[in-house]
C-alpha cells in the first residue's frame, strides 16, 4: 500500500488508448504499467518515446555514428 493509504494501480491501454485501473484492464500484453497516477498512465506513450529516442542516439554514439 503507499502513503496515500491508496492501492491504485493505473495503466495506459495501447489498444484503447485509455487509462485503466482495476477490473477494467485490458490483457498485459495491451498495457503499459502499472503507474502511481492517471497522469503517469497518460503520459506514457511520451515517456516510450523519450526512452527511444535517448537509447538510440547513445546506439548511435557508441558505434560512432553522427546523430
Amino acid at each position: 500500500m503507499s502513503d496515500s493509504g491508496s492501492d491504485v494501480q493505473y495503466f495506459w491501454c495501447i489498444r484503447h488508448h485509455r487509462t485503466e485501473t482495476g477490473a477494467d484492464v485490458c490483457p498485459a500484453r495491451y498495457v503499459l504499467g502499472p503507474y502511481a497516477s492517471a497522469t503517469d498512465a497518460e503520459q506514457a506513450l511520451q515517456r516510450v518515446r523519450q526512452r527511444n529516442e535517448a537509447w538510440d542516439a547513445e546506439d548511435a554514439r557508441w558505434a560512432g555514428e553522427e546523430r
